[in-house]
């Protein structure tokens, strides 16, 4: 049965702002003593005066936006630190003191950067991340109609969101498969539709006095704006989905060291808790198959994972975040029985038929204003079958529409679809041979 999808532009469908929750939910608003921040002291104290030091000179009211903390905060760290004399109030900007470091604050910042030289937003503490994780499970209910909405944008077979659901309400991975170009990225990265709830992600986590950056911009779409009166140690952001390919690598899920600042970077699978964490062409990274799923053991069935520090002190962190693997390999290719049993819910994404390719070049045509009726899409498809032997794939259409928008632009004409049009597109995006004279696919888009 045919079932896939193609996407009407280049645009990432995961940049589309997510709906409100129905009620206003209640964030936590900014602590207003240390004690409550659940770090310790000394981790406060260390970051104010590395932050000072990095500034040159600050004002608490400065330093407290910098660091997230409340002016409460900074200044029962700043009389601390001035007891110490490590640094000096050297006036007044209207109400607001202003701060320098002294000679022996900067020799102590040196001294104790040797270890973490981190001067950004404060930490929460493992505790009440995870709390947090565990508060923000996803709570929408995935039914026919939510999936029927988060997949409004593409074009499914009847009856593939039937077998898509089960999998997707069920505790564990999903396994996508099938050949090269059927949709499968596609379908994977609009599964965070399905949730219309926005979570809160912090900055960083601390464990053991050592700082774990979490937010990460490229991976996490902060609401905007940010509620009124938040903890600004936490952002709010619309549900991850987190997709790696073939680049993955072991190192990528572990925690990871940086020796000029001595902070750790959260492994992937952790900037992913609460969304959705895709493994595209699955098979193809450098660790194999087994490796990877003996890596999701433990993180799939008991939703906890396990990390190291650089000296050895292992921690738990919690798991939340659906496992999404999609391949272009047969199940069978990719290990024994025992390895399918680990992903028992598999979902297999096939060819289209003429019906879907028709609707999909017409809805392509009529996006990018290029004149298209069904005697070329009869041609069209004639023309791929014959050149490439091969079933139909739903990125034919965009993949032709843009080649033809390029021609047309080049050449000053009109954008008409018609048989002299695709054969001129089918003369670039075809390679021929030369000894048999015949048309050969270019190389197959991937999934």
């Amino acid at each position: 049965m045919p079932n896939v999808i193609t996407e009407l532009d280049d645009g990432n469908p995961m940049t589309a702002p997510m709906a409100a929750p129905s009620q206003a939910p209640t964030y936590p608003t900014a602590p207003s003593t240390l004690a409550d921040l659940g770090v310790p002291d000394v981790l406060i104290e260390d970051l104010i005066l590395q932050r000072l030091v990095l500034d040159g000179r600050s004002s608490v009211t400065r330093m407290a936006a910098a660091t997230a903390l409340s002016v409460g905060i900074v200044d029962a760290a700043v009389d601390t630190l001035r007891q110490r004399m490590y640094l000096e109030i050297q006036g007044m900007d209207g109400r607001d003191y202003i701060l320098a470091p002294t000679d022996k604050g900067k020799t102590e910042a040196l001294s104790r950067g040797a270890a973490c030289t981190y001067a950004g937003a404060a930490p929460v503490s493992l505790e009440h991340y995870t709390a947090m994780v565990e508060a923000q499970k996803g709570r929408s209910p995935i039914t026919p109609a939510t999936l029927g909405e988060a997949f409004a944008d593409l074009v499914i077979a009847p009856g593939f969101l039937d077998d898509l659901g089960p999998a997707l309400v069920s505790k564990g991975a999903v396994f996508l498969y099938g050949p090269p170009g059927t949709g499968k990225t596609s379908l994977a990265e609009r599964m965070i539709k399905m949730y219309k709830d926005p979570i809160l992600v912090p900055r960083a986590v601390e464990f053991d006095n050592q700082i774990i950056t979490v937010f990460d911009p490229s991976l996490h779409e902060p609401v905007a704006p940010q509620p009124s009166g938040i903890d600004p140690r936490w952002v709010l952001c619309n549900r991850p989905c987190v997709i790696v390919g073939g680049e993955l690598t072991n190192k990528q899920l572990e925690l990871e060291r940086d020796v000029s600042t001595g902070v750790y970077r959260a492994p992937l699978q952790m900037k992913a808790n609460n969304g959705i964490f895709v493994i595209d062409d699955f098979g193809r990274q450098r660790m194999t198959p087994e490796e990877i799923l003996n890596r999701w053991i433990v993180p799939l069935s008991r939703s906890v994972d396990f990390l190291t520090l650089a000296y050895g002190t292992s921690f738990t962190i919690p798991f939340d975040a659906k496992v999404v693997f999609s391949t272009n390999m047969r199940p069978d290719q990719l290990g024994d029985d025992a390895f399918a049993r680990r992903i028992p819910n598999k979902v297999f994404v096939g060819s289209i038929d003429d019906g879907a390719f028709d609707q999909i070049l017409a809805a392509v045509c009529k996006a990018m204003s290029i004149s298209c009726n069904q005697e070329a899409a009869n041609y069209m498809r004639a023309l791929i079958r014959d050149q490439t032997e091969a079933d139909l794939r739903p990125y034919y259409p965009m993949d032709f529409a843009k080649t033809l928008t390029a021609i047309c632009d080049y050449e000053g004409r009109p954008k008409v679809m018609d048989r002299g049009a695709i054969d001129r597109v089918a003369n670039i995006y075809f390679t021929k041979n030369d000894d048999a004279g015949v048309w050969d696919t270019q190389a197959a888009v991937a999934a």
